[in-house]
C-alpha cells in the first residue's frame, strides 16, 4: 500500500510510525517472553475455576453469592496484570533508584500489622485491615523489595566495574537490609513467608558470586536458630501442631492431623483424570479447610486428577524455565540477581504449597503462585513477572 493510500484510509504517516514502533522487532511487545505470560495466564485461569469450585457452596464465606470469590479473584488477576504492565513500562533499571523508598514503605506496612490495624487469620497476625472487607499482606511485597534491595547493594560495585565479586562488607550490609523485615515477619508470626525469604536470600547470595562461606554460614546459623526457637518454646501452639502433624500424619487425625489427612484423601481420590470439575465430593462436602487459598491444589487433584495436577506442575515448570533463561541471558549482575531471586521465590513457594498437600512438607500457610485466591499474592507474583519481562526487553539487541 502506498503512503498516499495509507493516509487516505485515515492513518497518516505519524500514526503508521507509532504502530511500526509498537510492532517492530526491537519493540517491547515483540521482545516480551510470551511463553511465560501464557503459562502464568493459564495458571490463573485454572486457579479461577478451582477457587470457584472450592467456594461456590461455602455460604458462610461467600455471603450467599456463589460467584463472590470468583469475581474478586478475576479482579485481582486484572489488577495484577496491570501492575505487571506498569512494571515493564517503568523498567527494573528505573525502579532500582526507587528501591530505598519502596523498601521503607513495605517495612512500615509490615510494622503496621503489629499494631491494632493488623488482622489475625488462622493464628497468624500477617494482614493489614484496610476496612470494607479488604486486607493486604505486606510480606508478599517484602519479597519483592528484599530481592531488589539486595540486588542493588550486591551489584553496585560489580556493575560499576570496581570489583569482580561483592566484598564481605557489602554482603553484610545486604544481609542486614534483609534481616529487618524477616525479624518483623517472624514476630507476626508468619513462618511460611520467613521460609520463602530465607530461600530468596540464599539464592541471591549464590547468584551474586559472594563467597560460599556466607552461604554455608547462613545455613548453619539457620539450623542452629531453628533448634533454639524450638528449645526455647518460641513457637505458637498451632505452629507446633503443624510440625507434629507433618512428622506423624496419624497423630490425632480429627485434630492436628485433620488438614493434611483430608488433603491427601482429596488428591488420592481423584485418580488419573479426576471426578470432574465441580464434582469433587471432598470439595463439595467442604472437608478440606482453606481450599481456595493454601490447599487449592487439592481441588485440582480431586476434580482434575493426576492429569490436571500434572498440568499445573508443567505450567509452573515452564514459567520457571523461562525465568531461568532470562537470568542466564541478562547483561548485568543486578538483573541476574533480581531474576534469580524471583526464580527461588516461585520455585520454593510452589514446592512448599504442593508438598504440604501431599504430606512431604509441613503446613506453612503459603499460597500457590498464580493459582490460589488472594489479592496481595496475585499482585506480587505479577509484579515479579513484570520485573522478569523488563530484564528481557531492556537487554541490548544482538547485532
Amino acid at each position: 500500500m502506498s503512503t498516499r493510500t495509507f493516509a487516505l484510509d485515515g492513518y497518516g504517516p505519524r500514526k503508521r510510525s507509532a504502530w511500526n514502533r509498537l510492532t517492530a522487532r526491537d519493540s517491547v511487545v515483540w521482545r516480551m517472553d510470551w511463553v511465560m505470560l501464557l503459562s502464568g495466564a493459564v495458571l490463573a485461569i485454572i486457579g479461577s475455576l478451582l477457587v470457584y469450585s472450592a467456594t461456590r457452596n461455602r455460604t458462610e464465606l461467600n455471603q450467599g453469592d456463589p460467584h463472590y470469590f470468583l469475581v474478586r479473584h478475576i479482579i485481582s488477576l486484572i489488577i495484577g496484570v496491570a501492575l505487571m504492565g506498569a512494571t515493564v513500562w517503568l523498567g527494573h533499571r528505573r525502579l532500582r533508584s526507587a528501591v530505598p523508598v519502596l523498601y521503607g514503605i513495605t517495612v512500615l506496612l509490615a510494622l503496621a500489622v503489629l499494631t491494632p490495624l493488623g488482622a489475625t487469620i488462622n493464628g497468624s497476625r500477617a494482614w493489614l485491615n484496610l476496612g470494607g472487607g479488604f486486607t493486604v499482606q505486606p510480606a508478599e511485597f517484602i519479597k519483592i523489595t528484599v530481592i531488589l534491595g539486595m540486588a542493588m547493594l550486591l551489584a553496585a560495585k560489580v556493575d560499576a566495574g570496581d570489583r569482580e565479586h561483592p566484598d564481605h562488607r557489602t554482603v553484610l550490609h545486604a544481609l542486614g537490609m534483609a534481616a529487618l523485615p524477616i525479624v518483623i515477619i517472624l514476630a507476626m508470626p508468619d513462618l511460611g513467608s520467613v521460609m520463602v525469604l530465607v530461600v530468596i536470600v540464599l539464592a541471591v547470595l549464590l547468584a551474586s558470586g559472594a563467597s560460599n562461606r556466607w552461604v554455608i554460614g547462613l545455613c548453619l546459623a539457620g539450623a542452629l536458630g531453628a533448634v533454639l526457637v524450638w528449645a526455647l518454646g518460641l513457637l505458637d501452639e498451632y505452629q507446633i501442631n503443624r510440625f507434629a502433624a507433618f512428622a506423624n500424619p496419624a497423630l490425632d487425625p480429627a485434630g492436628v492431623g485433620y488438614n493434611t489427612n483430608q488433603a491427601r484423601i482429596a488428591i488420592g481420590s481423584g485418580g488419573l483424570t479426576g471426578k470432574g470439575l465441580f464434582d469433587g465430593t471432598q470439595t463439595t462436602g467442604q472437608f478440606v479447610p482453606e481450599q481456595q487459598t493454601d490447599f487449592v491444589f487439592t481441588v485440582a487433584g480431586e476434580e482434575l486428577g493426576f492429569v490436571g495436577g500434572g498440568l499445573i506442575l508443567v505450567l509452573l515448570g515452564v514459567l520457571i524455565w523461562r525465568a531461568c533463561r532470562i537470568a542466564r541471558e541478562s547483561t548485568s549482575l543486578y538483573s541476574t540477581i533480581v531474576a534469580s531471586g524471583v526464580i527461588a521465590w516461585f520455585a520454593f513457594q510452589a514446592f512448599e504449597n504442593i508438598g504440604m498437600t501431599l504430606g512431604i512438607m509441613p503446613v506453612a500457610g503459603l499460597p500457590l503462585p498464580f493459582v490460589s485466591y488472594g489479592g496481595t499474592s496475585m499482585f506480587a507474583v505479577w509484579i515479579a513477572v513484570g520485573l522478569l519481562q523488563s530484564i528481557r526487553t531492556q537487554k541490548p539487541i544482538a547485532a
